[in-house]
């Protein structure tokens, strides 16, 4: 009797050491659908970011040999002014990239989205059309319509405040706040279809019981669209901050990084060292801490969005 117990507590643990297998090797299917995928983002993106992190701690000029800097790079990118207003400007941009982009995108699509009107589609493609102009060309008409004798100043003078007129892009105080407005104008669109297709989402019946409660339409609003809108906001926010710390088309079409570096970000920043300069190991420093910037702004974002 004893033994034919041990034969079937052998057989059973048998049969479920078969069962488990084929679980365990299916755990690894998923694996081999993104393989190709990860084998391309590792050779392109991790293998690069990896040599760019190996040359910033070295002094070369692109083309002659390289000496040993240690940590000399990555002190020079918080010490020298330069290097230092470009990481200072790029969480400046943040706010016109991000900030504002969202709070407009958040109140256009409340309004579009609670007046069914015949010219909406009209109305959507018009807010979300600067999305998909090219950069370098929305740089280069902006930088005519900021022109001393463009048609901003033009405006300026006909309508009798020609004392405003300036040449905004060569002013020092006016150039970066001139130059955010533009990533405004660009993001908005992108916020305000995320944001619209996520109140689209959002369960009917939670209005029409605020309604019954008597609640008014900024409330509704505030505790039930916000709300509602959580993971899209934290998509339009990845996107936008991504966009505010890695800009570089616009900002260079534009003013260079001028007057001075009053305008400077790290792409351009990073393109000066390395092709004028010839400071390739600092602008692989200034790369790393602006990489390292973004994956933890990333990190915090995402748990920011998380639902709760």
């Amino acid at each position: 009797m004893a033994d034919t117990l041990v034969r079937t507590e052998r057989s059973v643990a048998g049969t479920r050491r078969g069962a488990a297998a084929p679980r365990r090797r299916g755990r690894f299917v998923p694996l081999l659908y993104v393989a190709p995928a990860l084998v391309f983002y590792g050779l392109f993106v991790i293998a690069p970011w990896l040599h760019s992190f190996w040359i910033s701690f070295w002094n070369w000029n692109g083309i002659g040999a390289a000496t040993w800097a240690g940590l000399s790079n990555y002190t020079a990118v918080f010490e020298e002014p330069a290097l230092r207003a470009a990481l200072t400007h790029a969480f400046g941009f943040i706010v016109f990239y991000t900030v504002v982009p969202v709070i407009l995108g958040l109140i256009l699509a409340a309004l579009t989205s609670a007046v069914p009107w015949r010219a909406m589609p009209v109305i959507r493609t018009i807010i979300f059309l600067p999305q998909i102009l090219p950069l370098v060309a929305v740089g280069v008409v902006w930088k005519w319509i900021y022109g001393e004798d463009g048609p901003l100043n033009q405006v300026l003078r006909a309508i009798g405040l020609g004392s405003l007129a300036r040449a905004w892009l060569g002013d020092f105080t006016y150039a970066f706040p001139a130059v955010g407005l533009i990533g405004t104008w660009v993001s908005t669109g992108l916020c305000f279809l995320l944001l619209l297709s996520g109140i689209g989402k959002i369960e009917p019946s939670l209005y029409e019981a605020a309604r019954l409660d008597g609640c008014g339409r900024l409330r509704e609003f505030w505790h039930i669209t916000v709300p509602g809108l959580r993971k899209e906001i934290g998509v339009a926010c990845n996107v936008t901050v991504i966009s505010a710390l890695a800009g570089f088309d616009v900002v260079y079409v534009m003013t260079g990084g001028g007057p001075g570096y009053s305008t400077m970000v790290p792409g351009v920043q990073v393109y000066q060292l390395v092709f004028t300069a010839g400071r390739v190991g600092t602008a692989c420093a200034l790369a790393t801490v602006l990489s390292l910037i973004t994956c933890a702004a990333m990190y915090g974002l995402n748990r920011l969005s998380r639902e709760r």
